[in-house]
């Protein structure tokens, strides 16, 4: 992987797009490693990599540039603030593509999409045709589908020199991603300095139990909205942004402080990817003069930029997938947060000056946190990844670049199930190819993930 020559567009206004980022004072340290065609860079909340670095990159491109976001509202608000500080109508300079929802045009050059929409397309266009770079944003965020594209790119680029590979993080072990993406020439890492200002943290642990056999209890809800009432009292300076797991929890924590705060001019809004686009919007606006309070799940936790806010209430709480085994089924269960998590929702008061950020843990709650956010390999239903990768022509995903391999025994459990479930056409295994019929309902536990994916389509063998 040698430096390559370079023709240089003027266009966009670099200088422009990165005003007020710190991450633009490392521009010509930056365009120095993409001459490597792969480059880690680790960069704080509020420091713009997500704004600044994908038109630096489309600067050097005569092709598309493809964003990954973790979340949907993540992928529309970062092309549409993109498009605002290029001076172009969403589409024509920067686009968005989730499921169900596109504004790209022939005229793209940055494509901010969710993982799950890459890895779609990977499957369907292997080649990524008219794509001359990738940015993996996010990469700390350990999905599944967010794995599987990792790999696949890095597949990608075995076949096309050409290809830019860029991974983006806040909190992340550079040196794994940097062999991860380098191989035996490491990746080069950029570290972006901390933009955040002086962030005081406080404690405010409840006295009850958060979580409840069906979920958090209205007891913890409760104090999560005194929490938020009393801090705002305290803290009179900008809006606040209050982490709660899930939407169910928005509405509710949404309502509840609208109750509380009626008598004063403070505007209470909610954040989640449930949420109409017209309703993420008004939540991610300047509120100019208006005091605001955003009660959002994770996706307010990184990429996003809501403006104007100087207070943290985090719930310490997070949903995420995982396996249930006894009902052979994938649902979300609500987890504490990992450390780095908190950290990051914690940073988001601290970037337009001096912050707090209020927990609602005590210290022996943030000893017993994992350091970092769980991979989600870990804990997933495997069917559906294996039938990507079976698609992919690599059953089980052996000698791909995975940030996490599979687990083996899951593996196993998961072509069994296949088995059970008629998905390989007898004979499969004495071909190149077999062709794989899903013969279940889409409402069982393994036909609702990858019916649709997997019907009438081809794959290499599982075994």
């Amino acid at each position: 992987m040698g430096d390559r020559s370079v023709t240089w567009d003027c266009s966009p206004d670099l200088a422009r797009v990165g005003a007020g980022h710190p991450v633009a004072a490392y521009r010509d340290e930056i365009t120095t490693v993409l001459h490597r065609g792969r480059a880690i860079i680790i960069a704080p909340p509020g420091t713009g990599k997500t704004t600044f670095v994908p038109p630096l990159v489309a600067s050097r491109c005569s092709g598309r540039v493809i964003v990954t976001q973790p979340r949907r509202v993540a992928a529309r608000a970062a092309a549409r603030r993109l498009a605002t500080l290029t001076g172009t109508h969403p589409g024509e300079f920067a686009s968005h593509t989730v499921r169900g929802e596109s504004t790209m045009t022939r005229d793209t050059k940055v494509e901010f999409v969710t993982t799950g929409v890459l890895l779609r397309r990977l499957l369907n266009d292997p080649d990524l045709t008219g794509v001359d770079a990738v940015i993996l944003d996010e990469i700390h965020e350990r999905h599944l589908d967010a794995d599987l594209v990792v790999a696949m790119v890095c597949e990608v680029a075995q076949l096309r020199d050409d290809l830019i590979i860029v991974a983006m993080s806040a909190t992340v072990d550079s040196s794994g991603w940097a062999t991860l993406l380098g191989g035996a020439e490491p990746a080069p890492v950029v570290e972006v300095a901390s933009a955040l200002h002086e962030l005081e943290v406080e404690w405010a642990p409840a006295a009850g139990t958060a979580v409840e056999s069906w979920g958090v209890s209205r007891e913890f809800l409760g104090h999560l909205g005194t929490v938020t009432v009393n801090a705002l009292n305290h803290h009179t300076e900008g809006s606040a942004l209050v982490f709660v797991p899930g939407a169910r929890e928005v509405d509710h924590v949404v309502t509840d402080l609208r109750s509380r705060l009626s008598e004063t001019c403070i505007e209470v809004v909610g954040l989640s990817g449930s949420m109409s686009t017209r309703e993420q919007d008004h939540a991610l606006s300047d509120p100019g003069n208006v005091r605001r309070v955003i009660v959002s799940t994770a996706a307010a936790e990184s990429s996003l930029t809501v403006p104007g806010v100087r207070l943290v209430v985090d719930s310490g709480l997070s949903r995420e997938p995982r396996l249930d085994r006894g009902r052979d089924m994938t649902g979300l269960v609500t987890v504490r947060e990992s450390r780095a998590s908190a950290v990051q929702r914690a940073g988001r008061a601290a970037r337009l000056g001096p912050g707090v950020a209020v927990r609602c843990l005590c210290a022996q709650d943030w000893a017993a946190m994992d350091a970092d956010p769980a991979p989600e390999v870990d804990h997933a239903d495997l069917v559906a990844p294996l039938l990507s990768l079976a698609m992919w022509g690599s059953p089980r995903g052996e000698g791909m670049a995975l940030p996490t391999p599979l687990p083996q025994d899951r593996v196993a459990a998961a072509e069994a199930e296949l088995r059970d479930l008629g998905g390989r056409r007898r004979g499969g295994a004495n071909h190149g190819q077999g062709t794989l019929s899903c013969h279940v309902s889409p409402g069982s536990a393994s036909g609702k993930g990858f019916d649709r994916q997997c019907r009438h389509r081809r794959f290499a063998p599982l075994c």
